[in-house]
């Protein structure tokens, strides 16, 4: 599905995104960290109009869960820390929640 890999490259951008600002506001990095941040910004938002889906607002529904399993896998690999069993316990609820919202049947 091809609205999967949109979701994964939307993910991408707001993860960096937000962290370039992280990095800046609570890492004390420069403030030129933000250059790059909205530019992962203005791509996440750019793929995320990509995502097959009539209706903007479901889509953003679907892709939180897509968003939290990223922003753990950022924590494992970019931060080095392992997500225990309640964030991964978490990540399947948000998950399932994401298909049903991407695959439930819809009335006519």
């Amino acid at each position: 599905m091809k609205s999967l890999g949109w979701f994964a490259f939307a993910a991408a951008g707001e993860i960096a995104g937000c962290f370039c600002f992280w990095a800046w506001l609570r890492m004390g990095k420069s403030p030129l960290w933000t250059l790059p941040g909205v530019a992962s910004l203005v791509l996440f938002a750019l793929a995320l109009t990509r995502v097959e889906n009539s209706s903007a607002g479901r889509a953003y529904a679907a892709y939180g869960g897509i968003y939290v399993v990223s922003s753990l896998l950022w924590l494992w690999v970019m931060e080095n820390t392992r997500p225990d069993r309640w964030d991964v316990t978490g990540a399947a609820v948000c998950l399932v929640g994401t298909g049903v919202i991407l695959f439930g049947p819809r009335g006519a």
